[in-house]
């Protein structure tokens, strides 16, 4: 059986994001993000430049996803339903409805998710990477749980301690 997790930006500093790594035996990060930034001081760490150098120096590879991230449109789609019920980004506890039903039409349904699978490392966990610090405010949320209910995959969600 093979181990993933997921993991967000919010919550962690660089230090405590890759002890956090270490403590979980993450071997490879699979970014899932569409533009691999992060606004503000407090989490440019996680830019891509910066946390594949950290990655590197840590010894955890590092892979880029950029199929199954969503779309500009379907952000919006969300950021839109955050609008209407007054709650920020980084203070978001789920999907929309509307938002998980195309994510999952759009993009989840004609991925292959094969290959992915295929270059897990059978040693160690691999973990899905994205901003939200609840799996359940992100979409990768929802590509764990289809790659467990198509694979022999188990899934952790790590959050910061």
């Amino acid at each position: 059986m093979l181990k993933l997790a997921t993991i967000g930006v919010y919550g962690f500093d660089g230090d405590s994001f890759l002890e956090r790594l270490r403590q979980a035996d993450v071997r490879l990060l699979l970014d899932v993000r569409q533009r691999r930034g992060v606004r503000g001081p407090d989490y440019a760490w996680a830019n891509s430049r910066r946390l594949q150098a950290a990655l590197a120096e840590a010894g955890i590879a590092y892979r880029h996803h950029r199929e199954l991230a969503p779309t500009t449109e379907l952000r919006h789609l969300q950021y839109a339903e955050d609008d209407r019920q007054g709650v920020g980004k980084r203070s978001r506890r789920e999907l929309a409805a509307e938002y998980t039903r195309r994510y999952t039409a759009e993009i989840l349904d004609p991925a292959d998710l094969d290959p992915v699978v295929a270059a897990l490392p059978s040693g160690g966990v691999s973990t899905l990477f994205c901003v939200e610090r609840d799996p359940e405010a992100c979409h990768r949320s929802l590509v764990a749980r289809r790659l467990a209910e198509q694979h022999p995959v188990t899934v952790e969600h790590l959050r910061p301690l």
